[in-house]
């Protein structure tokens, strides 16, 4: 419970505080920058300091050297939080911390599943829940972030996108749409649309 809050908390007065002082564009992203960076140093902390002999335990049986993945994947959340800091590797550490989110899952089922006396929020269903929200945070902060080139069907508003086929001024249809009502255009030309 204590990750959802720090995500819910830093994102929400991160947006307070843009939305009050800071006027900045993209006020999502930050506060999702802010709120991740802050739930995985969290998270990546208890790896080594105050859950990391429940965290080994949590490692299902079938998995080799349980010590080893609770120190890698605590390292690695680490490492995802501190990039949350650096702008361009912020679509680079989402994608890295969602896959990490996604691998980690069977681990809290196993744990859910196989521990009594547990309390509500760590019940497999309000669990699960928690793990999708942690994970549509990541993944929308890599949609709102992965440089446009990258992404498929390549950069947005290209040639020919909106753009008059008979030149800026040449009279002919605009964006390929032939027909239409005749316009002034600025030119004293005609337009149509």
């Amino acid at each position: 419970m204590e990750p959802l809050i720090a995500l819910v908390v830093v994102l929400g007065v991160t947006l307070a505080a843009n939305a009050l002082w800071l006027h900045r564009d993209r006020s999502l992203v930050l506060a999702l920058r802010a709120g991740l960076c802050a739930m995985f140093l969290l998270t990546g902390a208890v790896h080594f300091v105050g859950m990391r002999t429940e965290l080994v335990a949590m490692v299902p049986g079938w998995l080799p050297f349980p010590g080893l993945l609770v120190t890698v994947s605590g390292v690695l959340e680490l490492a995802g939080a501190l990039a949350m800091v650096v702008r361009r590797l912020v679509p680079w550490a989402g994608i890295g911390l969602s896959a990490l989110l996604v691998a980690m899952f069977p681990a809290n089922v196993a744990w859910a599943l196989s521990e009594s006396g547990l309390p509500w929020w760590d019940e497999l269903l309000p669990r699960t829940v928690m793990q999708l929200v942690f994970l549509a945070a990541t993944l929308t902060l890599v949609r709102l972030t992965l440089p446009r080139s990258t992404r498929r069907g390549g950069p947005v508003g290209g040639a020919g996108r909106g753009a008059p086929v008979g030149g800026a001024e040449g009279g002919g249809p605009v964006s390929g749409a032939g027909g239409g009502a005749p316009v002034s255009g600025a030119g004293g030309g005609v337009t149509r649309v």
